[in-house]
């Protein structure tokens, strides 16, 4: 179950960033609604936790979980939200013009690192650095 579950999301998440990639800068949004076993499988996955393991995810009816899928790996980045303010918590980044092209967007004001070559920018790399 888990294994058809996967596959059918990633294959549609891939079949809507190639179709539509263009139009949504490759973060489309899209909803999947089923069973609730089936979203805590496909959250297990995405976390790297084994099937044996997916009840200790919880989905509750009418919950939103929301699942990043990038080149190299899904984002977990909510799980069972019932809370009114979701839409706050997707948010895309802030538009061009008030992001600053000097700094990383954080309070140190150190310059920023030019991404490693093939690492997406949508994907975050392991031990936080591109050096």
């Amino acid at each position: 179950m888990q294994a058809r579950a996967v596959a059918a999301v990633r294959e549609h998440d891939r079949r809507l960033a190639s179709e539509h990639g263009g139009e949504h800068g490759g973060d489309a949004l899209w909803i999947a609604c089923t069973h609730g076993d089936v979203i805590k499988a496909v959250i297990a996955d995405a976390y790297g936790i084994h099937l044996d393991g997916f009840q200790r995810v919880t989905a509750d009816p009418a919950s939103v979980s929301v699942i990043r899928y990038t080149e190299l790996r899904p984002f977990v980045l909510h799980v069972n939200h019932t809370g009114a303010r979701l839409s706050a918590a997707l948010a895309g980044p802030a538009p061009k013009e008030e992001a600053t092209a000097e700094t990383d967007g954080q309070s140190n004001g150190e310059p920023q690192a030019p991404p490693a070559a093939g690492v997406p920018s949508s994907d975050a790399v392991v031990g936080g650095s591109t050096d």
